[in-house]
């Protein structure tokens, strides 16, 4: 069974960088064919994508985040991670990471989610 848990700070200064990570149990993230992705779900509106890294390590990401995202792998600890640099209030949300496959593309698997707030 394939699990997947968030970690990060649960509050984050306006123009700071947020840091998660979601650790994946269960399964490895350098597996053929799996992709691991990041949404978010600010409050009040709907589940927003954001990015995706693959099992080769390649990302993707929402194009109106370009400038500002980042996601990278720790293959050793089997976590992958998001940054989110110059952060406003308008970023919190609820985070969630999970398991993607392709074609076409569903996400199988995903974390229980964790708040984030930016505020001063």
């Amino acid at each position: 069974q394939v699990q997947l848990q968030e970690s990060g700070p649960g509050l984050v200064k306006p123009s700071q960088t947020l840091s998660l990570t979601c650790t994946v149990s269960g399964g490895s993230i350098t597996t053929t064919g799996y992709y691991w992705s990041w949404f978010r779900q600010p409050p009040g509106k709907g589940l927003e994508w954001m990015g995706t890294i693959g099992y080769s390590g390649s990302t993707a990401y929402r194009s109106s985040l370009r400038s500002r995202i980042s996601m990278s792998r720790d293959t050793s600890n089997n976590q992958f991670t998001l940054q989110l640099s110059s952060v406003t209030p308008e970023d919190t949300a609820v985070y969630y990471c999970a398991r993607e496959l392709q074609v076409p593309v569903r996400y199988d698997y995903w974390g229980q989610g964790t708040q984030v707030t930016v505020s001063s």
